[in-house]
């Protein structure tokens, strides 16, 4: 039995896990022979992706077609992982939505505080709870390098993460004397599909590099349990050490407000 599974628990949720970071948590948890429940909205890339899986790794799979951004949605997720033994929990899916926030359309923003904020929230209560009963387990919560400061043009977005990234280092700290391992991964730019489907914004104006989600992965779960918060990348440790030790709020807000401003032009 791999330690991983062994620590946890047989299975693991994903939630996103039809592309990008969360696909890629699947993948790597699989092959340390954790069983994976794969939840997101396209039914068809997780069953192809579960049976990837399944053949590659010889590992359990159970595919739930979970729209995450709708209210409720994280009671449905536990009834119908309700028979597994869930002792590892990813909360990955969520969306961005970008431009000047006046003009954000209301409801976008309103279903993007659902899946952002209230239904990994929810999740954690929810598994948290019963990981603490069993004394074991664990918690990833994906933020954002944007979570660490006030970001122009991404205000809402950036406040979301900034809540998952209080939440999971506070947990952090809660759950780890009942055995439960919490962890926050807050990654700068990765190469995902949300990332190359943005309108609207250049990258290649931002000074710092995309990273592909393999090794973002890796810091993840080689941190897991170890840090309330993991960076992964030099220059996203060193643009987060700056916001947040050697620059005021102001004048982080200013620098990144610059930043994006010109990445949007």
């Amino acid at each position: 039995m791999s330690t991983m599974k062994s620590k946890y628990g047989p299975w693991a949720l994903v939630t996103g896990a039809s592309s990008g970071i969360g696909r890629e948590f699947s993948n790597q948890l699989a092959a340390n022979g954790l069983n994976i429940a794969l939840a997101a909205r396209r039914k068809n890339a997780l069953e192809l992706l579960a049976k990837e899986l399944k053949t590659e790794h010889q590992v359990e799979t159970r595919v739930i077609e979970s729209d995450l951004s709708q209210p409720g949605s994280a009671k449905t997720l536990a009834e119908a992982t309700a028979g597994l033994e869930v002792g590892l929990l990813v909360n990955n899916a969520g969306v961005e939505i970008h431009g000047e926030f006046v003009e954000n359309d209301g409801s976008q923003t309103v279903s993007m505080l659902q899946l952002n904020v209230t239904t990994p929230m929810e999740l954690s209560q929810i598994f948290g709870k019963q990981m603490k009963s069993r004394r074991r387990g664990g918690i990833l919560l994906v933020a954002s390098t944007l979570g660490f400061q006030p970001t122009p043009f991404f205000a809402n977005y950036a406040a979301t993460k900034a809540y998952i990234l209080s939440l999971g280092e506070a947990l952090h700290y809660e759950l780890k004397p009942h055995g439960v391992d919490v962890t926050v991964l807050a990654p700068g730019l990765t190469d995902t599909s949300m990332y190359r489907e943005m309108e609207g914004m250049d990258w290649s104006k931002m000074p710092i590099k995309t990273m592909p989600a393999e090794p973002v992965v890796k810091v993840a779960l080689s941190g897991l349990g170890k840090r309330p918060a993991v960076i992964p990348g030099g220059m996203n440790n060193v643009m987060t050490f700056m916001g947040t030790r050697l620059m005021s709020r102001k004048q982080i807000t200013t620098m990144f407000g610059g930043m994006m401003r010109k990445a949007m032009s």
